[in-house]
């Protein structure tokens, strides 16, 4: 089941199924049904089978979709109207009918030349000829944020929208690694580091108080946990929450892709679009990743206490996205 809806098949749901194979473009069969059926598109589903049965795979998304439906049906009283500012993490493809909202820390700087692969125009044709530094100048790429308020509802109604997420606390010690133990990352260094060892270390030294490159995790945890941190700015957006970038339950996700299953996630939404054959998702490296026991290493000498304030502070990404308590923390 492909679409702008979330929650099973039911009665009052009206179902299209497509003799298409995958490589139909899904952004214009939503497009089409939408308008078509205006207000009732919120109630409309496509079914992509030749064998009229669901994939395996397609299965899998739908029952992402409805956990996190049901997530955010229990635990979200109001629903707020989203704000320009935040629509900044959703990237445009209007070839495709295709909405992108990246997360970073979560293979966004491969899906970023993708996109620029899928928006270029011929410009460009293998992603990972695109050096890294360009998947992130913000011209190279629109945001929904970029576009006028019809615009803006037009392409949330209608374009195919997906997002990756991640394991939150393997999400969380990959950005401090990246951000805090790599000697090119000075400005997090200046902007982030200085401040953390101001606050969180007891007698640092003029040299540390200065360049703020020897930040040790557990100080970077007892700066999240700080009330100060969040009441003077907002978080960096490398350890801000999810559903804090991406507002899944105001915005129904068509598809929710898991670093777990990067590849074959990734594959199943080119297919979706009806991306050219030739556009491949870049392998991830296997060499640098964070994984599941680097991460518990990371949290071996956190107290129970702040592993439990730490967990509590990305447990809406746990129940959105399904993920269970890591055994690695000792709060149960």
């Amino acid at each position: 089941v492909a679409g702008g809806v979330q929650g099973p098949v039911s009665a009052n749901r009206l179902c299209f199924l497509s003799l298409e194979p995958l490589g139909t473009n899904v952004g214009q069969v939503l497009r089409v049904g939408r308008n078509q059926f205006g207000q009732a598109g919120d109630h409309l589903c496509w079914v992509f089978s030749p064998q009229f049965e669901q994939s395996s795979l397609q299965a899998v998304h739908q029952q992402r979709r409805e956990m996190l439906s049901n997530i955010c049906s229990r635990y979200t009283r109001k629903r707020r109207l989203l704000r320009p500012d935040d629509l900044r993490h959703l990237v445009v493809d209007d070839t495709h009918g295709l909405l992108y909202c990246y997360v970073p820390k979560v293979a966004c700087t491969n899906w970023k030349r993708v996109m620029m692969v899928l928006t270029g125009q011929g410009k460009y044709r293998d992603p990972l000829e695109i050096p890294a530094h360009e998947a992130h100048v913000p011209s190279n790429l629109r945001t929904l944020s970029e576009y006028s308020v019809p615009e803006i509802n037009a392409r949330l109604r209608t374009y195919l929208k997906f997002i990756f997420v991640r394991e939150p606390l393997e999400r969380l010690v990959s950005a401090y690694r990246n951000k805090f133990t790599l000697s090119y990352n000075t400005a997090f260094h200046k902007r982030y580091g200085t401040k953390i060892v101001r606050r969180h270390r007891r007698q640092p030294s003029q040299r540390a108080l200065e360049r703020g490159d020897d930040v040790r995790f557990e100080e970077f945890v007892y700066y999240l946990l700080d009330p100060r941190t969040q009441q003077e700015e907002p978080f960096n957006e490398h350890w801000e929450r999810v559903h804090s970038l991406c507002h899944p339950c105001i915005i129904h996700y068509d598809v929710v892709g898991k670093y777990e299953t990067l590849a074959e996630d990734a594959n199943y939404i080119l297919q979706l679009v009806g991306a050219d054959t030739s556009v491949k998702f870049p392998a991830s490296s296997k060499t640098t990743r964070t994984t599941d026991d680097m991460t518990a290493q990371f949290f071996q000498d956190i107290s129970p206490f702040y592993q439990r304030r730490l967990f509590n502070l990305y447990k809406m990404d746990y129940l959105l996205f399904n993920y269970s308590i890591p055994s690695y923390l000792r709060i149960r």
